[in-house]
């Protein structure tokens, strides 16, 4: 009984789906709040103290205010089935960290986060896209899927160079290998081996690489180029099915920059999550990773599709293969 409430308030509360929510919004106050100082501008700063709230105050306009848009070939019950599965498959993956209190802990359970996160996610978003169809949409969605041929593989490959070689070093210790909490627990030991610093540096290097692309920040906003193709794959939403949008949107971001921040800086190890410096390590980390993210959206416009996806192959594939590879092979020369 016991654990089945825990179960539950894991998936509803923490680390389940209000705690993926509140720092989805969080990520997205602190993103837009950076780029808006690093180009001179505001940014959010009305709602809530310096602003935090105003991404919050942003999706409770859009549900109870704004109007939903019906068009005559649109499924808006379709495509709002479609966006609570992608938000449904990426809080599920939260309990995949040592973060959760029930923790869901197996051999090679780093595939079980891929295939939340690396397929049902763009799934997820490439379906509702196709659920309110328009001329804009289509070039939107296409975009999309060109993209996603290319970063989930990249971004898959990233992440198993941590795993590859924590297994391969601390696996004794491990009762799980080739998974997500003895990857998070060893991976802070990493950087201090010369064997592996720079692997760990070429995989950090892809997995950011991918991940901007990923998030479709700035160059690789390219599905939802608005000066271009309006809005992309989202130009036909309003109302409550623009603030789903949103929010899974700012959920992948969020999500993916958490697993980032346990699978390559090891979260709070060594120190515990329980201890405050644990937990302001934690967050110093987190937050490391998506003022990373707005460098780079601050710093460039955006690319051209074949520019995106060259660019992706180049700077976040080749590293993230040489890594893999040479990770792969340390054990027969360890």
């Amino acid at each position: 009984m016991f654990e089945a409430l825990t179960l539950v308030a894991s998936l509803t509360l923490f680390p389940g789906l209000v705690f993926v929510v509140a720092l989805a919004l969080f990520s997205e106050w602190y993103i837009r709040k950076m780029v808006a100082r690093a180009q001179s501008r505001m940014g959010p700063a009305y709602v809530g103290p310096i602003g935090v709230l105003q991404p919050l105050a942003d999706l409770l306009k859009l549900l109870t205010v704004k109007e939903e848009i019906r068009q005559k070939y649109a499924s808006l019950g379709l495509a709002k089935a479609f966006v609570f599965t992608g938000i449904g498959a990426a809080t599920a993956s939260v309990l995949l960290l040592p973060l959760s209190p029930f923790r869901l802990t197996s051999p090679y359970d780093f595939l079980i986060y891929a295939y939340l996160c690396c397929v049902w996610v763009p799934l997820a978003m490439t379906m509702y896209g196709m659920s309110v169809p328009s001329p804009f949409t289509a070039i939107g969605v296409s975009r999309l899927l060109s993209l996603v041929a290319v970063i989930e593989p990249v971004y898959f490959a990233s992440i198993l160079v941590p795993i590859t070689l924590t297994t391969h070093l601390y696996g004794p210790s491990c009762h799980a290998p080739f998974s997500i909490y003895c990857t998070s627990i060893n991976s802070w030991r990493l950087w201090a081996n010369p064997l592996t610093v720079t692997l760990m540096v070429l995989g950090l290097v892809a997995v950011l690489v991918s991940v901007q692309a990923k998030a479709m920040l700035q160059p690789f906003n390219i599905p939802e180029a608005e000066q271009e193709v309006i809005a992309g794959f989202a130009t036909e939403f309003s109302g409550p099915l623009l603030a789903l949008n949103n929010v899974l949107h700012d959920v992948d971001i969020a999500v993916t920059a958490l697993f980032i921040t346990y699978l390559y800086l090891g979260g709070p190890y060594p120190l515990p999550h329980t201890s405050l410096p644990g937990a302001l390590i934690l967050i110093a980390k987190y937050l490391l990773v998506l003022t990373l993210m707005v460098i780079v959206k601050a710093s460039f416009g955006r690319f051209r599709i074949e520019q995106g996806v060259g660019t992706v192959l180049k700077y976040g594939g080749v590293p993230a293969a040489i890594a893999v590879v040479v990770a792969s092979i340390i054990p027969l020369v360890h």
